[in-house]
């Protein structure tokens, strides 16, 4: 690891007032791989002109939490942008990294197959990296259901059920469709038209050929994820349940160090935990 801030990677976090960029403030405060050299709020935010440290809790920083529209002057290599928003802001924040050719970070769920479909466009000109979670542990359980699957054979069901705060605006969550995916693809079926998003009404039997997902929401959950490998007399649950943020903003961290020199390019947390492409 660095062990100066010379060798530190500079990271901008954008959100930076809010809940998950307060946290990835912290933790590249109180580590040795990243040094904050820039921080983002929304136009009018009430914070705006305030030292991003200090809103973090970890004490004066000396940077100044900006609006988006001066972030053209940070999201400049050689320095990694990380972005937890709304689709929408974090396709105008890689608009500006596309055109300075800087990398960046993604964190934000929910986009509609036009924005990935702009995401990706977009990260032909700069080392990008998005994923639904950045955990270690979501991550290793990607891999685990898609093994489980794959050995249980097409006599259990698959079922996931997640939980999630009630400000979260988006549902089910992009966590549950990747794992939805990850069981689909070891399944054989399509993550697209064999995905039941709950059920209502007379829907009839279950069919052989779906992946049921359910999303609650509710309270200050974090984030938990239970995929049900459901058979004849037996099931397995696998889950994951997140108790604070703290696990996502040190993915999101870990992940701009990772990406920081890399090549232009669409990444994800497999790349930087080192687990090969997913088949």
């Amino acid at each position: 690891m660095a062990d100066s801030s010379s060798e530190k990677v500079g990271i901008v976090v954008c959100g930076a007032a809010g809940r998950m960029g307060r946290r990835i403030i912290a933790l590249a405060t109180e580590g040795a791989t990243a040094t904050v050299t820039g921080a983002v709020e929304a136009e009018g935010h009430p914070d705006l002109g305030a030292d991003a440290g200090e809103l973090a809790g970890v004490g004066r920083l000396g940077v100044e939490l900006c609006a988006g529209s001066a972030a053209t002057a940070l999201v400049r290599p050689p320095h990694v942008t990380i972005d937890f928003s709304t689709p929408e802001g974090s396709l105008a924040r890689m608009r500006q990294a596309a055109a300075a050719g800087a990398p960046i970070v993604i964190g934000a769920t929910g986009f509609s197959p036009e924005q990935r479909e702009e995401a990706l466009s977009l990260s032909e000109s700069m080392p990008t990296l998005l994923a639904p979670n950045m955990s270690l542990g979501v991550n290793v359980l990607l891999d685990l259901v898609s093994d489980a699957i794959r050995r249980l054979g097409p006599d259990f069901d698959c079922e996931i059920v997640e939980l999630h705060h009630g400000r979260k605006k988006d549902a089910p969550s992009g966590t549950a469709l990747a794992l939805a995916d990850s069981a689909a693809r070891a399944a054989g079926l399509d993550p697209d038209s064999d995905l039941v998003l709950a059920r209502e009404g007379l829907v009839g039997e279950r069919s052989d050929r779906e992946i049921g997902v359910v999303a609650l929401r509710g309270g200050d959950a974090a984030g938990e994820h239970t995929v049900m490998l459901l058979g004849t007399g037996e099931r397995i649950e696998l889950t994951h349940r997140a108790s604070s943020r703290d696990c996502f903003a040190a993915g999101a961290v870990r992940a701009a160090v990772w990406l920081s020199g890399r090549p232009a390019g669409m990444y994800g947390m497999r790349d930087v935990l080192g687990l090969g492409s997913r088949s």
